[in-house]
C-alpha cells in the first residue's frame, strides 16, 4: 500500500512538471509572435509607391551634391551617395527621376515621389506642403561674378541682373534682400552660372559648394562674397508618411554614428559636418526664410 501511494505521488509530480513545461513553452511562442507582429507593424509603416523601392524625385545636375545629367539616372555626389547609403540601411532599391525643382515638393506631397532628394533647404514655407527629415548638410550662399567684375558684394547689386535657380531660397534672398534691378530665375543652378559666363546676367547667388565647383571646373568666374545663412538641407516626404520619414531619420542617424557621413563630407567638402548636422534634428533647426 505504501508503495502504491508512493508511485501515485511520483506520477502526480511528473504530471505537474509536464504541465508547467508546456505552459512555459506556450509563453515563449507568445513572445515570439509578439516580436514578429511588432516587426511587421514597423515595416508596414513605411509606405512607398512600389514595394521594396524608393521612388525619388531629384533635380540634376547640382554638383557637388548631385552629379550627372538629366538623361542619366546613375547619379553620384555627396547627397546621392549619402541617400544611397540610407536606402541600403533600409534594404530598399532606389529609382531616381529627374524633375523640376519648382514642382518637386508639390509632386512629393501628391504621391508622385516617395522622397525629394534635391538639396532642399528645410524651410517653414515648404513645411506647409511636405515634411522634412533631419538635416544632412548646413548650407551657405555665395555671390558669383565674372572675373574682373565691378561687383564685389551684395551691396553692389543695385540695378544689376542677378541669376538664381527658380523656387530656391537664393531666389527669395535676391528678391527680398538686395537692390537688384532684376532677379532672373533659371530651371537649374548650372543654367544660371552658364548665363553668367555668357553675359546674360551680372551675378549669380547660389549655394557656396556649387559656386566653388564652377570656379574650379568651369573657370572665368569667381566668388566675391560668401553669405552665411544657417540653412539646413533635408529630404522631403509627404506629410502623412511619418513611417517613411522616421525610417529615413533612423538610417541617417546610423550613417552619422558609423562615420559614413564624416567620410563623405571630407570627400566632397574637405571638412567634417558641423554640430547642426552631426547631431541636429528638423524640429530643432527649422528656418522660416
Amino acid at each position: 500500500m505504501r508503495g502504491t501511494r508512493l508511485w501515485l505521488v511520483i506520477a502526480m509530480i511528473a504530471a505537474l512538471f509536464a504541465t508547467a513545461l508546456v505552459a512555459g513553452c506556450g509563453d515563449d511562442d507568445d513572445d515570439d509572435d509578439a516580436t514578429t507582429e511588432t516587426t511587421d507593424s514597423a515595416t508596414a509603416d513605411i509606405q512607398t509607391i512600389e514595394e521594396g523601392v524608393l521612388s525619388i524625385g531629384t533635380d540634376a545636375p547640382y554638383p557637388p551634391f548631385i552629379i550627372g545629367t538629366p538623361e542619366d539616372a546613375d547619379f553620384t555626389g555627396y547627397e546621392i551617395d549619402l541617400f544611397n547609403g540610407v536606402a541600403e540601411q533600409l534594404g530598399y532599391e532606389v529609382q531616381y527621376t529627374n524633375t523640376g525643382f519648382n514642382t518637386i515638393f508639390r509632386d512629393t506631397a501628391n504621391g508622385l515621389f516617395d522622397t525629394a532628394v534635391a538639396s532642399a533647404t528645410i524651410d517653414g514655407e515648404r513645411e506647409k506642403v511636405v515634411d522634412f527629415t533631419d538635416p544632412f548638410y548646413e548650407a551657405s550662399n555665395a555671390l558669383l561674378v565674372a572675373e574682373g567684375s565691378d561687383i564685389q558684394s551684395v551691396d553692389d547689386l543695385s540695378g544689376a541682373i542677378v541669376g538664381t535657380q527658380d523656387g530656391t531660397t537664393q531666389e527669395k534672398f535676391a528678391t527680398n534682400e538686395t537692390d537688384a534691378g532684376e532677379v532672373r530665375g533659371f530651371p537649374q543652378g548650372p543654367d544660371a552660372i552658364s548665363a553668367l559666363v555668357t553675359g546674360q546676367v551680372d551675378a549669380v547667388i547660389i549655394e557656396q559648394p556649387v559656386a566653388a565647383d564652377a570656379v574650379e571646373k568651369q573657370g572665368g568666374v569667381e566668388i566675391v562674397e560668401e553669405l552665411e545663412t544657417g540653412e539646413l538641407f533635408g529630404w522631403a516626404v509627404a506629410p502623412e508618411n511619418d513611417g517613411l520619414r522616421e525610417a529615413l531619420n533612423e538610417a541617417l542617424a546610423t550613417l552619422k554614428e558609423d562615420g559614413t557621413m564624416d567620410g563623405l563630407y571630407e570627400e566632397y567638402f574637405a571638412t567634417g559636418p558641423p554640430p547642426s548636422v552631426a547631431a541636429g534634428s528638423t524640429n530643432e533647426q527649422l528656418t522660416d526664410d
